[in-house]
């Protein structure tokens, strides 16, 4: 891992409607994980070498500073552009303490991630709960532990991830899933999305939060397609023919892939629109508390 200083770390949300997130947060810049189709690796955001792992080695200086400056409380976002929870997290634990920072100033958090070591910090998420909202969503994207193998290449498969939806559960952690993305002509079979719901209820899991496509742009475009070539020759040129230089590139089953969707959840009793999952992990707060947010 390299070591960069940032000049910031908090950046305040112009709207709550992702999860409610009203500030982001990324203490690592680049991802570990090899996850073939990510978004993160497009030139827009300015990463080069995403695969190389920057930890911001002033992180706890700055979230300190920032937080304590903060005037209105609210929930910040963490895995927005890099997985908290990369390789070398285990060593340098840079999430770790940036949670411990998170409950000494009583703000709320949303994890987004891949990785089971989420669960090492159940302690300080279940701290945090207790005066603030928490969720963690766990990213799935097919239940085929062999094909997760194939596209996120270096991260915890399938079959793990939902072990560790079902350790936060247990620990009372509000928890679900990203179904997302979905890669057309791979993962975008109604049978995978209905198991993905179906396995995530039985986790203990409270949503499942879908997009039923994929995006494309500058270079994650370049990046995808080569691995397209590697693992499924033939398949670039399907891709080029029903999308062309599109940016969003939905399932051509979208249709059928919503409805046997919904039916799942509502069958399952899981949460899927935004709105409600927001309105979920919060409604806990007491009063006083809400007043913070």
């Amino acid at each position: 891992m390299e070591w960069i200083t940032a000049k910031s770390l908090l950046i305040k949300n112009k709207h709550a409607d992702w999860f409610g997130h009203d500030y982001t947060m990324n203490v690592y810049r680049g991802c570990h994980h090899g996850c073939i189709y990510c978004d993160s690796r497009s030139s827009c955001y300015g990463i080069d070498h995403f695969d190389i792992v920057r930890g911001k080695e002033n992180s706890q200086e700055l979230l300190r500073r920032e937080l304590a400056s903060k005037r209105s409380k609210g929930v910040i976002g963490m895995g927005s552009m890099s997985d908290p929870y990369n390789h070398d997290e285990e060593e340098h634990q840079l999430t770790r303490k940036a949670l411990q920072l998170i409950q000494h100033y009583r703000f709320g958090v949303s994890i987004a991630t891949k990785s089971a070591l989420v669960t090492r910090d159940i302690d300080i998420l279940s701290d945090i709960q207790l005066q603030a909202p928490v969720n963690v969503s766990l990213s799935i994207t097919t239940v085929d532990d062999e094909l997760s193998r194939r596209i996120e290449q270096r991260v915890s498969v399938s079959s793990t991830r939902f072990r560790a939806l079902q350790e936060l559960s247990a620990a009372g952690i509000f928890t679900g899933v990203l179904l997302m993305p979905i890669l057309p002509f791979i993962t975008d079979q109604i049978s995978n999305v209905r198991r993905i719901v179906s396995l995530a209820a039985d986790a203990g899991a409270k949503y499942v939060y879908p997009s039923f496509g994929m995006t494309l742009r500058e270079n994650q475009r370049e990046h995808y397609f080569r691995w397209l070539d590697k693992l499924y020759p033939g398949l670039k040129e399907q891709y080029i023919r029903t999308y062309g230089t599109r940016y969003g590139c939905m399932s051509t089953r979208r249709r059928q892939l919503e409805r046997a969707f919904q039916e799942e959840c509502e069958q399952q009793g899981i949460l899927y629109r935004m709105p409600d999952i927001i309105a979920s992990y919060k409604k806990d707060m007491e009063p006083e508390q809400l007043k913070l947010f």
